[in-house]
């Protein structure tokens, strides 16, 4: 995820951090091909701005080596092998340089490509016999989902981890709240809001995809501006408020009616700037979202959640408060940290998995929910017209970028 430009990183606090990173011993035979008390050995596929920051905190963990990258731009490889001192012949280069790291003999992948290259990547790491931290989104279409929940389950089927990365579910204070909404803290659901309001993180891209639309290196580094890449922005980047939503929820809507556009942003590249998307869920319960990432003149900006009860409301901001209002009081304070807090705890649920032989990989089916949801919304906007969740499962759409003239 692209941190919005409202939520500011922050030092992980010293005593949660070293909660997060104590070592735990390993148990011989569940970290392929290395010995017992031993670090893992991961390698990095996707060496952009967020690779490589979540690389550098997979070594701060001190159960982790980073021994192999990977990712079609040599300069992004070299960066973060520089950085983390990996050797020249363990970096990769090239669309096919994950399948290259996968025989480098490491025993975990990170993979932090654009989303349209997750299920094939995952796939092949489930079947290299190696385990899996993915970023989200998990895909881009209804396939790539079906192909994720595949891969999950193999990979526990092959005692193996698959931790799908969302930080929001990884902080107490979005736990603690929406654990008291699961036990009808809120009584009766009866309606919702989600947002995720921001700028364009791809400004910088605007012009050089205006002027250059038939480069594929173009929009391989603006993915974030090509719908077959990204899945638009509704799948890319809303999906965070849509997660919560989905969090809250449990259940899967019963059908969406959206619309959007592009009309506030120049016009580079095929993503839209904006959407908004009603969701119907069972018991009469709606909830609306709205997503957009063009200038908003100086109102509120980030990703936020609200849910009304018959005896209270819910309100959560990623990098806010997170609160609940009436006869379940809850103050979970602000979460100013969260955007490195999450992919702390994350990462040491991963290690922890591995060690201990806890291979249930519970972050799997609701990450592909939420992420069918972000298709559902997309797709009725797309279409203009009512989409229901059972006429989206059957969907067998897949989006296909124009990789022509890319170098294997």
């Amino acid at each position: 995820m692209k941190q919005p430009k409202t939520v500011k990183r922050r030092e992980f606090m010293a005593k949660a951090g070293a909660a997060a990173l104590s070592m735990t011993i390993l148990r011989p035979g569940l970290v392929r091909g290395t010995q017992a008390n031993s670090k893992i050995r991961v390698g990095l596929v996707g060496c952009g701005g967020r690779g490589g920051w979540i690389a550098g905190l997979f070594k701060k963990h001190g159960g982790y080596e980073v021994t192999a990258a990977a990712d079609y731009f040599k300069e992004r490889v070299d960066e973060v092998g520089t950085a983390l001192a990996i050797p020249e012949s363990r970096r990769f280069t090239g669309l096919s340089s994950y399948k290259r790291l996968l025989d480098s003999g490491v025993d975990a992948v990170v993979i932090e490509t654009p989303p349209y290259f997750h299920p094939a990547q995952a796939a092949a790491a489930v079947d290299a016999g190696v385990h899996v931290y993915l970023a989200k989104p998990v895909a881009v279409d209804v396939p790539g989902c079906d192909s994720i929940a595949r891969s999950g389950k193999k990979a526990s089927a092959k005692n193996r981890a698959f931790l799908v990365d969302f930080q929001t579910r990884a902080h107490p204070s979005f736990i603690e709240a929406i654990q008291r909404v699961h036990q009808r803290g809120l009584g009766d659901l009866l309606f919702g809001e989600a947002v995720y309001h921001a700028e364009s993180p791809w400004e910088q891209y605007y012009d050089i995809v205006r002027a250059e639309p038939g480069n594929s290196e173009v929009r391989l580094r603006a993915w974030g501006l090509d719908r077959a890449l990204s899945g638009d922005m509704i799948t890319e980047q809303d999906i965070h408020t849509l997660d919560v939503m989905n969090w809250i929820m449990r259940t899967p809507p019963l059908y969406a009616l959206g619309c959007g556009g592009l009309k506030a942003r120049p016009k580079a590249g095929t993503c839209w700037d904006h959407f908004v998307v009603y969701y119907q869920y069972p018991e009469k319960v709606g909830v609306q979202f709205s997503g957009r990432q063009f200038k908003g003149n100086g109102t509120a900006e980030g990703i936020k959640n609200r849910m009304f009860g018959s005896k209270g409301v819910l309100e959560t901001e990623y990098g806010g408060t997170v609160l609940i209002r009436g006869e379940s009081y809850y103050n979970g304070g602000k979460t100013p940290e969260i955007y490195e807090s999450g992919a702390v705890a994350n990462i040491a649920a991963f290690h922890r998995a591995i060690v201990e032989g806890d291979f249930e990989n519970p972050t799997v089916a609701p990450s592909v929910q939420s992420n069918l949801i972000t298709v559902l919304g997309r797709k009725s906007a797309y279409e203009n017209r009512v989409v229901t969740w059972s006429e989206l499962l059957k969907d067998t759409e897949q989006l296909v970028p124009d990789l022509k003239g890319l170098k294997d």
